[in-house]
C-alpha cells in the first residue's frame, strides 16, 4: 500500500512510519514539525507542511495516489486545552475537516483516525467497551468526539470510510531502540518517572492517594506504542480490503495503578528517587481501563507487549540511550 502519515514526526506517528516500512508499504509523512522531529522520520519520503494547506493536501493526493490516510497531527494535552480551547477546536476538529475534504475530492476512502479514551468523560463502569456512554468533559475530549461524528457523516455522504481507535495510555518505545517518546514538556507518566530515575527530575508527585482503588491511587491501562501501531496497521488492511467504518477502544485490558508505575520503574531501573503525595487533580477519574475485546474479535489484534514491566524496560532503554533533557 502506499500510505500518508500525517503528524509522522511525533511520537506514535514515527513509530507507524516504521512499523509500515517494514511491513513492505510506501510511506510518505507530512508534518510541520511542531511537536514533531525531522530526525524521528527513519523511512520513506518526508514534507515538511500543514493540512490547513488545501493546495498542498491536493498536490500530494493527485501525485501519489494514496490507498489510505492515517492522521496524528491532533494536539493532545487536556489541561491545554482547559485554557486553550479555540486552539484544540482548530487544530483537532477544523483542521481534520479541510484533510478530509481533501480527501473526499480526491476519492481516497481509507481513513485511519487517532482518537481517545477522552470521548468518555467520568467513567460509568470499566473496563469500557464501545457502548460506554460519551460524555467528554474537556475541550479535547469533545474534540476527538466531534471529529468522530464528522466521520459518520463523510461516510455518508462520500463513502469515506474510516476506523476511529480510541487510546488510553500509548506507552514504551521501539523494542530495537531506534524511536522513543520525547515531548516537551513531557506531561505523560511513564517518561516522567523514568526522568527521576535518571536524575533528570529532583522527584516524582501522585496527584491525590485516597482514591477508592487498591492502593489509593489512580489505575490506567498502559498499551506498548508497537501494540498500539499493529492495530492501525490491521485497521487500515481491512478498510483497504473492503471493510466498514468502525471504531474501537484500545488497550490492554489491565489496569496499573500510579504506585505500580513507580515501583516498577524502581525495579527495572534498580534507581531511587523521591516521590510527593501531592492533592487531587479536577478531572482525574480513579480508573480507565479498556475492554479491547471488540478489535481482537474483529480484526484478530492481540498485545504483543501486554506485562507493565516489559513496557518500562523498552522506554528506560530509549531514556538512557538518548536522555533527550
Amino acid at each position: 500500500m502506499n500510505i500518508l502519515i500525517v503528524g509522522g514526526a511525533g511520537y506514535i506517528g514515527s513509530h507507524m512510519v516504521k512499523m509500515l516500512h517494514l511491513s513492505g508499504h510506501d510511506v510518505l509523512t507530512l508534518d510541520n514539525l511542531s511537536n514533531g522531529y525531522r530526525d524521528a522520520v527513519l523511512y520513506g519520503e518526508f514534507v515538511e507542511g500543514d493540512i490547513t494547506n488545501r493546495a498542498l493536501l491536493d498536490h500530494l493526493f493527485s501525485k501519489y495516489q494514496f490507498d489510505g490516510v492515517m492522521h496524528f497531527a491532533s494536539f493532545i494535552q487536556v489541561g491545554e486545552s482547559m485554557e486553550q480551547p479555540a486552539m484544540y477546536y482548530k487544530n483537532n476538529v477544523s483542521n481534520t475537516i479541510n484533510l478530509l475534504s481533501a480527501m473526499a475530492k480526491a476519492k481516497i476512502r481509507s481513513f485511519i483516525f487517532s482518537s481517545t479514551a477522552a470521548i468518555f468523560g467520568e467513567p460509568d463502569y470499566v473496563p469500557i467497551d464501545e457502548e460506554h456512554p460519551k460524555k467528554p468533559i474537556n475541550p479535547y475530549g469533545h474534540s476527538k468526539l466531534m471529529v468522530e461524528q464528522i466521520l459518520h457523516d463523510f461516510d455518508n455522504a462520500y463513502n469515506l470510510k474510516s476506523v476511529c481507535l480510541r487510546y488510553f495510555n500509548a506507552a514504551g518505545a521501539d523494542a530495537d531502540g531506534e524511536l522513543g517518546e520525547r515531548h516537551i514538556p513531557e506531561t505523560h507518566l511513564i517518561p516522567l518517572v523514568l526522568q527521576a530515575a535518571a536524575g533528570r527530575r529532583d522527584n516524582i508527585s501522585i496527584f491525590g492517594t485516597d482514591y477508592d482503588t487498591p492502593d489509593g491511587t489512580c489505575i490506567r491501562d498502559y498499551i506498548h506504542i508497537e501494540d498500539l501501531c499493529s492495530a492501525h496497521l490491521l485497521s487500515l488492511e481491512y478498510l483497504v480490503s473492503g471493510g466498514d467504518s468502525r471504531a474501537y477502544n484500545m488497550g490492554n485490558g489491565q489496569g496499573y495503578s500510579i504506585r505500580d508505575v513507580i515501583d516498577t520503574v524502581k525495579k527495572v531501573t534498580g534507581s531511587g528517587f523521591e516521590v510527593i503525595e501531592s492533592p487531587r487533580r479536577d478531572g482525574d477519574p480513579a480508573s480507565l481501563v479498556a475492554d479491547s475485546t471488540q478489535l481482537q474479535a474483529d480484526l484478530g489484534w492481540e498485545p504483543k507487549y501486554p506485562d507493565l514491566e516489559t513496557i518500562i524496560q523498552h522506554a528506560w532503554n530509549w531514556e538512557q540511550k538518548h536522555n533527550w533533557g
